[in-house]
Order: C-alpha cells, then sequence, then structure tokens
C-alpha cells in the first residue's frame, strides 16, 4: 500500500471502528430501550460497560502490536470486533446486551492506540497535530453521517439490521489490512533522539498518568455526546422523525471536524500544544450545561455544537503531547495506558449521565458533571510541562 493512501485507509477504518462504538445511541432510543426494558441507568451502563473490557486489555494489546507488526495485529483485532459488532443484531435482553458490549471492548482493545503508534512510524513530530487530526476526524464524520445512515437503517429496516449491516465491513476489511498494509515506512522518519524511557516507568510516570486525566476529561465529553446527544435531540424536537433527528445530530460533528483540522494545523504551525488541548476543552466544558437552561431548540443546539468543537478541536493535538517524549516500547505502554485510563470515562459518563437522569428526572445534573470535568482536565493539561522539557 503507497503512503498517501495509509492515512484515508486508516480514517475508514477508524470510521467503521467508531461508528460500531457508538451506533447503541442511534439504537437505544428509536426501538431497543424499549423492545429490551431498558431504563436510563441500564442503558448508560450497558454503553459504557464497552470500556471495562477495553481497560483491561489495551497495554497488552498494543506491546503485542509493537511486537508482532501492524498488519497482523490490526486485522486480527478487526475480526474479533466485527464478529461481536454483528452478534449485537441478535441481543434477546439487557443482560446479553451488557454482556456483548463488554466483549466488543476486550475485541477492540489496542485499535486506537496501536493506530496512534503506527503514525509516528510515519510522520515526524512537528506534522503529527495535523496527522492525527486528519486520521481522527473520522470521530465527528462517523457520528455525523452514522447518525443519518443509522437513523435510516433503523427507519427501513430496525435497529437490529442497523447492528448487522455496520458491523459486517470490520470482517472484510480485515482482510484487506492482512494483505496489504505494510507495519513500517522502509526507511525511517528522522527526528530528535529521545530519552529511552524503560517500560515500567512509562506505565508508573506522574506525568503519563496526569496526560491520562486530560484525555479522561476530553473523552468525557465526547462519549456523553455520542451516547446521549440523539436523546437530547429528541426531547428538544420531539415533532422530528429518526431521518431528521440524524440530520440534526450531525450538526454539532461537520463542525467539529472543521475546528479539528483547522486547530490542529495552528498548533503545528505555531508549535505551541499546551493551550491547544486545554482552551477548546474550556470552551467545550463551559458550554455544555449552558445548552440545557435554554428554552429555544436552536440556541441549545447551538451551545452543544459549541461542545462539539471544543472537543474535536482538543483530541488531536493531545496525541502531540506523550508522543513527543515517549518513544519504542515505552511509546507502545504509555500511549495505551492514557488511552486506556482516559477511556475509563467512556463507562463513567454514560452511567453516571443515565443514573443522574433516573435520580433527578432531568439531563441537567449529569452534564454539569461533564462540564466540570472538562474544565478541571483543562487545568491539569496548562500545568504539563512542554514535550522537549527534561522530566
Amino acid at each position: 500500500m503507497p503512503k498517501k493512501l495509509i492515512l484515508p485507509y486508516l480514517c475508514l477504518l477508524y470510521f467503521i471502528n467508531y461508528l460500531d462504538r457508538v451506533n447503541i445511541g442511534f439504537a437505544g432510543p428509536n426501538g431497543m430501550s424499549e423492545e429490551l426494558k431498558l431504563s436510563a441507568t441500564v442503558f448508560g451502563f450497558a454503553s459504557g460497560v464497552f470500556f471495562i473490557g477495553y481497560l483491561l486489555l489495551e497495554v497488552p494489546s498494543n506491546l503485542a502490536l509493537h511486537r508482532f507488526g501492524a498488519r497482523r495485529w490490526i486485522a486480527r483485532i478487526m475480526v474479533s470486533w466485527g464478529i461481536v459488532a454483528t452478534a449485537m443484531a441478535f441481543v434477546p435482553n439487557g443482560t446479553v446486551l451488557i454482556a456483548l458490549r463488554f466483549l466488543l471492548g476486550v475485541a477492540e482493545a489496542g485499535f486506537f492506540p496501536g493506530i496512534i503508534l503506527y503514525l509516528t512510524y510515519w510522520y515526524p513530530e512537528k506534522e503529527r497535530a495535523r496527522i492525527v487530526a486528519l486520521f481522527m476526524v473520522a470521530v465527528p464524520i462517523s457520528t455525523a453521517l452514522g447518525a443519518t445512515f443509522s437513523g435510516l437503517l433503523i427507519e427501513w429496516t430496525g435497529w437490529r439490521t442497523m447492528f448487522l449491516i455496520e458491523g459486517l465491513p470490520a470482517i472484510a476489511l480485515a482482510i484487506v489490512t492482512w494483505f496489504w498494509l505494510p507495519d513500517k515506512p522502509k526507511e525511517a522518519i528522522e527526528e530528535p533522539a529521545k530519552e529511552q524511557w524503560p517500560l515500567r516507568k512509562a506505565l508508573t510516570h506522574p506525568r503519563v498518568l496526569a496526560l491520562s486525566f486530560v484525555y479522561f476529561g476530553i473523552v468525557y465529553g465526547l462519549y456523553t455526546l455520542g451516547f446521549f446527544l440523539p436523546t437530547i435531540i429528541k426531547g428538544l424536537a420531539p415533532g422530528a422523525n429518526i431521518v431528521e433527528r440524524g440530520l440534526i445530530n450531525a450538526i454539532p460533528y461537520v463542525l467539529g471536524a472543521v475546528a479539528m483540522i483547522l486547530w490542529a494545523r495552528h498548533g503545528d504551525r505555531t508549535g505551541e500544544r499546551k493551550w491547544h488541548v486545554a482552551a477548546p476543552m474550556l470552551l467545550g466544558g463551559a458550554a455544555i450545561p449552558v445548552a440545557l437552561y435554554l428554552d429555544n431548540p436552536v440556541a441549545a443546539m447551538v451551545a452543544v455544537s459549541v461542545c462539539a468543537v471544543g472537543v474535536c478541536a482538543a483530541l488531536p493535538t493531545f496525541w502531540a503531547l506523550p508522543t513527543s517524549f515517549l518513544g519504542g516500547t515505552a511509546a507502545a505502554g504509555g500511549i495505551a495506558l492514557i488511552n486506556s485510563l482516559g477511556n475509563v470515562s467512556g463507562f463513567v459518563a454514560p452511567y453516571v449521565t443515565g443514573w443522574l437522569r433516573d435520580l433527578t428526572g432531568t439531563q441537567k445534573t449529569g452534564l454539569w458533571v461533564v462540564g466540570i470535568t472538562m474544565v478541571t482536565a483543562a487545568v491539569v493539561a496548562l500545568v504539563q510541562r512542554a514535550g522537549t522539557e527534561k522530566v
């Protein structure tokens, strides 16, 4: 596979990966919760339990990728998650739904940090925020297009067929990955030598753990929007049909995709990283609770869109922070640890938001927690050292 095709191909894989991860958010308010008799708490737990399996196997999976090569390991991950994602079409009750979501996390473990590690083989540090942004633009695109596509599938065939159709591409593309994705470039990129940390240091250093919390804050906002925005929109626009709600759901993510690329390019051009992570987090954290106090649906969607822009803009530049000082096996372990601990929020966010919704009868309390978490994580990002400084 030529180098110029690698990034678009990886973006396609992540598009499918992220859609299979969050399409439960489209199924829930469109028939699944009613058919399976799921409370908001159970739905939130099922959405978030994915990340428990993800947490347990993220580091060993990324170390395996570093050892055995990207081509074989990424293909193995894709087959595993594709099988579980298609099995979601046959779920009979909430208990099996929870079990399959857990197994989906186990199957997907190592994919995202493996790709972040893989990109460091091909692109130098000075280009990394822009390259990661082009890769991660699959997140807002998959949510924007996925909302409409999933809505159409649910309207035409039901939520079960949606899971089946959206799970199969992972299995098909695993074959392409196995045969055509190169493990590494023929010539290594030249960069200033990094201090070679032992793996144990990368997994226990306070700087790595602090970055894990920063990522926790970003992802907390991302997954709260991903899992609950369709439900929020249903409340804001009760007269809209499934497809119309999908189009409304797409608006914040289209804006987020544009902001993600432009903000990352600005970060690469200036070389500044901390404020490029913290500033959009502060913006997004302040915007999300405001949305719930606006009676006008248009004004509320503006606030939600501002939050989505903040979350999306912070994501790619964040990954320029740990990759600026981690290399080799330490990078494989450290990146995976940051991603796995950060993605604990993928469990905490939907579960806590759903629990608070059941407890209080409103979404407001849960989304206040989102805002506070993002703002706190932004402050932690600001006190981090620059990547070139000695640890």
